[in-house]
């Protein structure tokens, strides 16, 4: 009898000390899941990959709601809450790790463009520079060569994002200033070859 007494009441122990440690609300994991959060937002998960990183709050935010729910019961269990902030833990490290592939793509891209543009640009002066002087073209070639400057001025701008670490923005900025780029470069291409066929006539 003495030794089925000692077994209850050291089953009744173990059940007791199980139900206390799924009880307690898991805080340790919950300021693990936000600490991983934070980092991937300042990483610039936000903004580079925005939809992951609005997912990995979604999951953040179901499991507070989970947690909160368990508070106001009698039996609290918080098993499942505790795997699942583990599990946004690792989730998190992975959406960081999408952003810096994300801003290694960006950079690159914005690199290959910059260096683009700045032969376009370059190329539109000298065209600009071999353009006929006459009267009739001057105020057209002076919009021109106005427009071209601006451009100069944009990739420049452009240049100074990409070395604050912002290629979102750099990305944005200098695909716009390329386009524009490409268009005077046609438009001045093309003036040209009309200038050349008059003159063989």
């Amino acid at each position: 009898m003495k030794n089925n007494f000692f077994t209850i009441i050291a089953f009744f122990g173990l059940a007791a000390f199980a139900l206390s440690s799924c009880s307690k609300v898991p805080q340790a994991e919950i300021d693990a899941a936000n600490t991983a959060i934070e980092q991937s937002k300042l990483a610039g998960a936000e903004v580079y990959v925005h939809e992951s990183f609005v997912a990995l709050q979604d999951s953040m935010n179901s499991v507070m709601v989970n947690v909160e729910s368990q508070k106001s019961k009698f039996f609290k269990n918080y098993g499942t809450a505790k795997e699942q902030l583990i599990g946004i833990v690792t989730l998190a490290e992975n959406v960081k790790q999408q952003t810096e592939a994300k801003k290694e793509e960006m950079k690159a891209e914005s690199q290959t463009l910059m260096t683009e543009t700045q032969t376009l640009i370059e190329s539109n002066k000298q065209l600009i520079a071999q353009a006929p002087k006459g009267k009739e073209g001057a105020a057209a070639l002076l919009a021109i060569q106005g427009e071209n400057e601006a451009l100069e001025n944009a990739l420049t701008e452009a240049k100074t994002l990409f070395e604050t670490g912002d290629y979102m923005a750099t990305l944005d900025k200098v695909k716009a200033t390329k386009e524009k780029a490409t268009a005077i470069n046609a438009e001045l291409t093309e003036a040209f070859a009309k200038f050349k066929s008059k003159s063989r006539r």
